[in-house]
């Protein structure tokens, strides 16, 4: 019999019949479930939009199944697909797993890209990882990288450039206090928590996470500027979607807040990557507890930094 967890979900690993390849991970419950047994092909079930979804119902990149397994345990399940279309990623490639992960943490890409999603999702929100923003409108983890992108590139630029005299931020970069950057993040690390948990309230949950998560952002971003890293060493948007979807327990967003501060206090590179990824993936928790789009922190930001003149 299977085991659904406590929300009703049961994870399943989508496999190439032919190749071998992992293709994705998602979640069912039982509709999903029952939809893919009936259909024979794969319907999972969306978290953040709180809807059943078929593969391939904007793409055309269906999984015709050909085997069900489920392991020892009876919490989780392999299945076997012929994919229909090359690309069962939403990002364009083959599989959801095209990037390697290097010794320093950072990553590289090692598939071919097959198609491009803006091409392919127009208007309507990707299906493999799909994210529900405050005003309802369709966004995608592309979107998300992009505007992490464009806010860090603030940051390099007040950096790289004497703001001082007009720009705390670029005080604080120029300074390289190391040590108080760190503490600030623990401070606003242990308030974003508390939004969560009902011990640090202002206006509302949603509000509240939205600006504390702005706040962890902020110092998590001067902690990478000071270190003169790049974008591509750490990827801001891949942590913050790893703790959208990962549903942590609170033992483990007490141990990821703890490895942050930890990690970060180190300066050691491959550990500062790590403390920059820890607290990124709390952002996306807080985001995902709330009910908001992980974009609502980084969009919140954008528009602190347009008011200024810093971004168009």
């Amino acid at each position: 019999m299977l085991k659904f967890d406590s929300q009703g979900l049961i994870p399943a690993v989508i496999v190439d019949d032919t190749t071998g390849d992992v293709l994705l991970v998602a979640f069912m419950n039982q509709e999903a479930y029952q939809l893919t047994r009936q259909t024979g092909q794969t319907h999972f079930f969306s978290r953040s939009r709180n809807k059943i979804w078929h593969k391939g119902e904007q793409s055309g990149n269906m999984q015709e199944v050909r085997d069900i397994f489920i392991n020892c345990e009876e919490n989780s399940l392999l299945i076997r697909v012929q994919q229909h279309g090359e690309a069962a990623c939403h990002e364009g490639y083959h599989s959801c797993y095209y990037r390697r992960i290097l010794p320093d943490e950072s990553y590289e890409t090692v598939a071919e890209r097959i198609f491009d999603p803006e091409d392919v999702y127009v208007s309507e929100q990707s299906e493999d990882e799909p994210v529900i923003p405050e005003d309802g409108q369709s966004q995608t983890p592309l979107e998300l990288e992009q505007a992490l992108r464009r806010l860090y590139s603030v940051y390099v630029l007040l950096r790289d450039e004497d703001h001082t005299t007009t720009s705390n931020t670029s005080r604080l970069l120029h300074e390289k206090n190391h040590s108080f950057l760190v503490g600030r993040l623990a401070d606003e690390l242990g308030e974003l928590v508390g939004v969560q948990t009902g011990e640090h309230v202002h206006t509302g949950v949603q509000e509240d996470t939205t600006l504390e998560g702005s706040q962890v952002g902020y110092w998590l971003f001067l902690l990478a500027a000071i270190n003169q890293m790049e974008y591509d060493d750490f990827n801001p948007h891949a942590a913050i979607l790893q703790g959208f979807i990962a549903q942590y327990s609170e033992n483990q967003v007490n141990e990821l807040r703890q490895k942050a501060v930890e990690a970060l206090s180190s300066q050691e590179s491959t550990q500062y990557v790590r403390g920059l990824t820890a607290g990124f993936a709390l952002i996306g928790w807080a985001c995902v507890s709330a009910g908001i789009s992980p974009l609502a922190p980084v969009e919140y930001d954008l528009v602190q930094m347009r008011r200024k003149g810093l971004v168009e």
